[in-house]
């Protein structure tokens, strides 16, 4: 435990502080694979159908919510980590960090592959999310005393890393799941199999057994994990591969972290790089205090409730899309333009989102050096409205108008978007620093993460209850213009039963849509206009909140020595 603790890693003279930015790097591109959650949801719901949801797989809240409580511990695990980092150093908090992130995805994996949600719950949820809070925080303090010069610059090293997570993990999440993928047995064609209704469940004969199935129709094709043809399959008889993708990345992700853990060292007290003076305390630097407030201290001060709610809500209207991306993607665009959006650009995209994540988390954290925290939180949240009022827009017009253009245009406004949710994070340290100095910028930073516990719950869970709330809304309005007769005669039951028929996934917006009359306009690409509105107010009140920032009051400062 000797080697672990503060004391032992304190740097000799000469150390070259750039050695800290790889450490830091190596441990938040690990847990930066969070971000990728939205990768395993479509292989989630179809665990046990495989080729497309049965009635006994996990709902789509099931699995959202995973993500929402890996988010809402990191928040948790940073806020009591902050203090205890500030005591034992970021080693120590590296090594548990990288224990509970590879151990969560061991225990995860264990719950997917028994079909027991609650091990999913609490290995990926809860012990994954303490080691992403603990992992998250330790190496932001070492980083701004490391680079006083460059506080931006040095925690946007740091937190690039985490952006990028989801990047990297793309290219082992697809090939894993892909190489452990089994197809479930195929019966063959509808017309061939004798197909019947049984509580919503659909049922086949096999060999005078009946047997539970799932039917994939001409919509579904391009959404199964491995193409295959349309038809019958047994639930049950195959694997969507994702249980032992957890094992394996489980194994990487720890082995990396404590590589990464055992490369970190703390400056001396009072160093500070040669040549290099603090900025003096004029007009110009008004915003950047040369003063330090206790950790205790700040949580008094109007400046730290603020900075939450900016936090928060800047986090609450990006992490939202970031859990549910994949699915959002092939939603509004896979309907009308099927050939372009398949599983694989969906994928691709998420990979988009973690890169420009990334770039924008060194690129607004360096600038804010420059053009200073306030201005740069006033550009995140006024462009970030307008570019969320122009999502809803942009789903309208591909439905009427089916044209490559609209998804430019989306995709344009979602990268900036998350850019701006990047810079927020790799900036918040920095605007800490400023407000209430360097000596428990950790500790504060970690309670300040409670917002994106806050954040974690509120984004996915808006974005999914609403989402579910519209396809609902657009099922009833497309039964409405089917004929109850030919709904019989595709389903295999009446109408009347149409809220168990969804429950147990028979009917399906996609399926509804093969049999609606022709000129039926397909509902999906407006699933998430609500809340893109919603999203859009919280950003304006958090820009209400940045503009109100003044400095401390100095009898917050602690006495000098």
């Amino acid at each position: 435990m000797l080697k672990l603790t503060k004391e032992h890693i304190v740097a000799k003279e000469g150390f070259n502080r750039w050695l800290i930015a790889p450490a830091a790097l190596g441990i938040h591109l690990c847990i930066g694979s969070v971000y990728a959650w939205s990768l395993f949801n479509p292989y989630l719901i179809k665990r046990v159908g495989v080729v497309t949801s049965a009635a006994d797989d996990w709902s789509f809240d099931n699995v959202v919510i995973i993500f929402s409580i890996a988010i809402i511990f990191l928040g948790l695990a940073a806020a009591i980590a902050g203090k205890w980092l500030e005591k034992v150093g970021p080693r120590m908090v590296g090594v548990v960090a990288a224990i509970c992130w590879g151990g969560g995805f061991l225990v995860g994996g264990l719950g997917i592959l028994s079909g027991q949600l609650w091990l999913l719950y609490l290995g990926y949820g809860v012990i994954g999310g303490c080691g992403l809070g603990l992992g998250y925080v330790s190496p932001v303090s070492t980083l701004i005393r490391w680079f006083p010069d460059r506080r931006g610059m040095a925690t946007g090293i740091a937190i690039m890393g985490f952006g990028g997570g989801a990047m990297i993990a793309k290219f082992m999440i697809d090939p894993l799941v892909r190489y452990f993928y089994r197809t479930p047995d195929y019966l063959g064609t509808t017309d061939s199999i004798n197909l019947i209704t049984e509580a919503g469940r659909r049922m086949a004969d096999i060999g005078g057994t009946m047997t539970e199935v799932v039917v994939i129709g001409a919509n579904e094709i391009s959404k199964m994990p491995v193409p295959g043809p349309e038809g019958v399959y047994v639930v049950g008889t195959g694997s969507v591969g994702v249980s032992q993708t957890f094992f394996c990345l489980g194994v990487i992700y720890f082995i990396v972290m404590m590589i990464s853990a055992f490369s970190y060292r703390v400056p001396t007290e009072g160093w500070k790089p040669a040549g290099w003076e603090a900025p003096p305390e004029d007009k110009q630097h008004a915003m950047i205090t040369q003063h330090n407030v206790h950790i205790d201290e700040a949580l008094k001060t109007p400046q730290f409730y603020q900075l939450w709610i900016m936090l928060c809500f800047n986090v609450t209207a990006g992490i939202g899309v970031i859990s549910i991306a994949k699915t959002m993607m092939s939603e509004i665009f896979g309907t009308t333009l099927p050939d372009t959006v398949n599983p694989e650009f969906a994928a691709t995209y998420v990979f988009m989102i973690s890169l420009f994540n990334m770039v924008g988390r060194f690129f607004w954290a360096s600038t804010s050096d420059y053009i200073g925290r306030k201005m740069t939180y006033a550009i995140f949240f006024g462009l970030g409205i307008l570019l969320y009022l122009s999502i809803p827009y942009t789903a309208a017009q591909v439905s009427a108008n089916p044209a490559l253009m609209w998804l430019i245009v989306f995709y344009a406004a979602t990268m900036i978007i998350f850019t701006m949710y990047g810079g927020g994070f790799a900036t918040i340290p920095a605007y800490l620093a400023d407000i209430f100095g360097t000596k428990f910028v950790g500790g504060i930073h970690g309670r300040l993460l409670t917002a994106w516990s806050v954040a974690g719950f509120l984004g996915p869970k808006l974005i999914s209850s609403l989402r579910e709330n519209a396809v609902t809304k657009a099922i009833n309005n497309l039964v409405e213009k089917i004929d109850p007769a030919l709904f019989q005669q595709t389903f295999g039951d009446s109408v009347d039963n149409l809220d168990l028929l969804v429950e147990t996934k028979t009917v399906t917006i996609a399926k509804l849509m093969e049999i609606a009359p022709e000129g039926t306009l397909n509902p999906t690409s407006g699933l998430y206009n609500q809340t893109m509105y919603i999203m859009a107010t919280l950003l304006f009140i958090a820009l209400i909140a940045n503009l109100l920032m003044r400095p401390v009051n100095p009898k917050h400062h602690m006495a000098e020595d």
